[in-house]
C-alpha cells in the first residue's frame, strides 16, 4: 500500500492494468474474429496475426529502448495509447484476412514501443529500492490478473453481446490508459551511458549473453513460449471444433490457464523469499513440459475432455507463473542500475523471438497436421529449452539460500560488483 501511495506510480500503474484488459479482450475477440473469418483455419490466420506481432516486438522494442531517453516519454505513451485504441476501434470493420494482418501490425508496433518506455519510467519514478522490487511484483501480478479476468469478462460479454463489441471496450480501455498517462509526471530520461543507438540496443543483448543466469533465461523463454502457444493458438479450434464449444467457452477455457498463473502469482513472492529463483524457474520448466505432454498423450489417445483440457490448461497456467514472476528480479539484480532499461528490453525482445518459433508450429502445423504432431514438437521444443537452462544457467552461478541473488553494488553508475555476485551465489 505504501508503493500505491506515490500518486505517479498509482497513475501510471492504472494506464499498464487498463492498457493488459484492453489486451486481453483483443486476443479473445481476435481468435473469434479469425474463426468467424476463417473456421477451420482460425488457427493459422491467428498463429500468422501473432507471428506478425512477434515480428514487431523483436524488431521494434531495442529500437524504441535505444531511443528512448531522446523523446518525451510522457507524450510518447499518450500517442502509442491512442494509435492502439484507433487501430482496435477498426478491428470490426475488417471483411478480409489480409486486414487483419495490417491492422494487427499498426497495433503491436505501438506496443512493441509502449512497453520498454514503460519499464524504463517505473526506476526514475519509484526510487526506493525495496518499493521498486514491490513495483515489479506488481506489475507481474497485472499480467497474472489480466489472464485470468479478461477471458472471464470476455466470457461474460459475449453472454449478452456480439464478440465484435469486445473492441469497442478495448478501445476505450486504451484511451483511458492514455489519459492516465497524461496525469503522470514523468521525469526526463537519464542519458545512456553509449551514444550511438545501435549500441544501446544491442547492449542489453550482449548482457544476456555474457551472464549465465541470463542465458538461462533465454532459455526458458522457450519452454514458456511452446507450452504458451497450444493455449493462445490452439484453445478456439480445440474447444469450437474439437469439444464442441461456443465462443464463450473459448473464454472460459483460456480463463483457467489463466487461474493457474494468477494462483501462482499470488503465493510466489513468500515462496521465493525461501527458495532460490534457479529452483522456482527450473520447477516451472518441468511443470510445462509436464502439461504439454499431458496434453499429447491424452489427446493421442482420444481421452482428452472438457475437464482434462482444463486441467492441463490451468498446469500450464501454473508452469509460466513460476518461470515469468522471478524473471524481472533476476535481471534487476544481473546489472547496474542505468542497465536496467536496456536489459528488459533485450528480454522483451529475446522472449517474444520464441514465441515467433513457436506461434507458426501451434497454428501453421496444427491446421494442417493435426494437434498430435503439432503438441509433440512444441514439447520437444519444451524439453529443448529445459535441458539448455539446466545447462546454460550453473546451480552454482545464482543459487543462493533464498533467492540465489544479490543487489547489485553502488560504486559507480551501471557498475554491477560481479564478485558480489559471485560470493553471494
Amino acid at each position: 500500500m505504501r508503493l500505491f501511495a506515490v500518486r505517479d506510480y498509482r497513475h501510471l500503474f492504472g494506464a499498464q492494468v487498463i492498457a493488459l484488459f484492453g489486451t486481453g479482450l483483443t486476443t479473445v475477440a481476435l481468435g473469434l474474429l479469425a474463426y468467424d473469418l476463417a473456421g477451420p483455419r482460425a488457427g493459422m490466420v491467428l498463429s500468422t496475426a501473432l507471428t506478425i506481432k512477434m515480428v514487431m516486438y523483436v524488431v521494434i522494442a531495442p529500437l524504441a529502448a535505444a531511443y528512448v531517453d531522446r523523446l518525451p516519454r510522457r507524450t510518447f505513451l499518450f500517442l502509442l495509447d491512442a494509435v492502439r485504441g484507433a487501430v482496435v476501434l477498426a478491428l470490426p470493420l475488417v471483411t478480409e484476412v489480409w486486414h487483419i494482418y495490417v491492422l494487427i501490425g499498426l497495433l503491436q508496433a505501438a506496443s512493441a514501443a509502449f512497453t520498454p518506455t514503460f519499464q524504463a519510467v517505473i526506476p526514475d519514478i519509484v526510487t526506493d529500492e525495496a518499493a521498486y522490487t514491490r513495483a515489479l511484483s506488481a506489475s507481474q501480478v497485472a499480467s497474472a490478473m489480466e489472464s485470468l479476468l479478461s477471458p472471464v469478462l470476455a466470457a461474460v460479454a459475449l453472454t449478452f453481446l456480439s464478440f465484435d463489441r469486445l473492441f469497442l471496450g478495448t478501445s476505450a480501455g486504451f484511451l483511458v490508459s492514455a489519459l492516465l498517462v497524461l496525469s503522470t509526471r514523468i521525469p526526463d530520461a537519464r542519458p545512456s551511458s553509449h551514444t550511438r543507438a545501435w549500441d544501446k540496443a544491442a547492449a542489453g543483448i550482449r548482457t544476456f549473453l555474457r551472464t549465465p543466469r541470463l542465458r538461462g533465461i533465454m532459455a526458458l523463454n522457450l519452454v514458456v513460449a511452446s507450452a504458451g502457444s497450444i493455449v493462445v493458438v490452439n484453445t478456439v479450434n480445440h474447444v469450437r471444433d474439437e469439444l464442441g464449444g461456443s465462443q464463450s467457452d473459448v473464454a472460459w477455457m483460456l480463463a483457467t490457464s489463466g487461474t493457474g498463473t494468477l494462483l501462482a502469482a499470488l503465493v510466489l513472492p513468500r515462496v521465493l523469499d525461501r527458495i532460490a529463483a534457479r529452483t522456482v524457474m527450473v520447477t516451472g520448466a518441468l511443470v510445462l513440459l509436464g502439461g504439454t505432454a499431458t496434453a499429447v498423450t491424452l489427446f493421442a489417445t482420444g481421452l482428452i475432455t472438457w475437464a482434462g483440457t482444463a486441467i492441463v490448461w490451468a498446469v500450464i497456467g501454473v508452469g509460466m507463473a513460476l518461470v515469468i514472476t522471478p524473471t524481472g528480479k533476476v535481471i534487476r539484480a544481473s546489472v547496474g542500475r542505468n542497465e536496467i532499461p536496456e536489459a528488459f528490453a533485450a528480454q522483451f525482445s529475446l522472449s517474444h523471438l520464441a514465441w515467433l518459433v513457436t506461434y507458426p508450429v501451434a497454428g501453421w502445423l496444427g491446421t494442417n497436421a493435426g494437434f498430435t504432431l503439432t503438441w509433440s514438437v512444441l514439447t520437444a521444443l519444451a524439453g529443448t529449452g529445459a535441458i539448455g537452462a539446466l545447462l546454460l544457467w550453473p546451480r552454482h552461478e545464482g543459487q543462493g539460500a533464498t533467492t540465489g541473488l544479490a543487489t547489485p553494488a553502488r560504486h559507480a553508475p551501471g557498475i554491477t560488483d560481479r564478485s558480489t555476485l559471485t560470493k553471494a551465489a
